[in-house]
């Protein structure tokens, strides 16, 4: 995984709004996703291309029409990466809070 190309991708909000349109619907095509953005399709394109590079996205062809495909793997693995150790700290600590709360 290319983290930083994850995190370019994800630092615009047009990038985070295509993931959400495919999360609500995955398999969608050009057109389908334009509906719900402000922007040309060569715009939107260019933008699903960075998805694509960072294999956010990938796309499968049936017939003339090309359908894009969130993939979540990548956003796991900054997960795990970035995100969990995080958590697991934040919340130990809530629990020794709870703990000392209790009496414990």
């Amino acid at each position: 995984m290319h983290a930083d190309d994850v995190f370019k991708a994800l630092a615009d909000p047009t990038r985070r709004r295509l993931l959400d349109l495919l999360c609500e619907q995955n398999g969608q095509t050009l057109g389908k996703l334009c509906e719900h953005l402000d922007m040309t399709r060569q715009s939107a394109t260019q933008h699903l291309g960075i998805l694509e590079a960072a294999n956010l996205v990938s796309t499968v062809r049936r017939g003339r029409e090309k359908l894009h495909f969130i993939n979540p793997v990548p956003l796991h693995e900054v997960y795990e990466r970035w995100v969990r150790k995080f958590e697991r700290q934040r919340l130990s600590l809530l629990h020794d809070l709870k703990q000392e709360l209790e009496g414990g």
